[in-house]
């Protein structure tokens, strides 16, 4: 069996390969510098947020005779708008607790 020898590259091409190590080594940096970006972002939004989302129960007591006319989220604050009677109150929870944050009432003048 006879071997193939393989002969040296010419001086073109020996710049040519230069040439295209070089432009390999720099795709290779670009893409390892675009994966480390993106699992540096991955990273930065998990160990951002805080923590996972607690489930809580909680029991709202309504005055007698209301009813809830409405329900809708503003930021982090839930809404609820109720009809009491007649007189139209609108009362704001913390999403996250569902604490009361704040109630706002609306009656006719005299």
């Amino acid at each position: 069996m006879t071997e193939t020898a393989i002969p040296e590259p010419t001086p073109e091409q020996a710049v040519l390969f230069a040439r295209v190590r070089r432009m390999m080594l720099i795709a290779g940096l670009t893409t390892a510098l675009a994966i480390a970006a993106v699992l540096i972002a991955i990273g930065y939004r998990l160990f951002r947020s805080e923590g996972s989302l607690v489930t809580t129960d909680t029991t709202a007591t309504l005055p007698r005779g209301a009813r809830i006319v409405s329900t809708g989220v503003a930021g982090d604050r839930l809404v609820v708008t109720l009809d009491i009677g007649g007189i139209t109150e609108i009362r704001t929870f913390d999403a996250k607790t569902l604490r009361p944050a704040g109630k706002l009432r609306f009656v006719n003048e005299p």
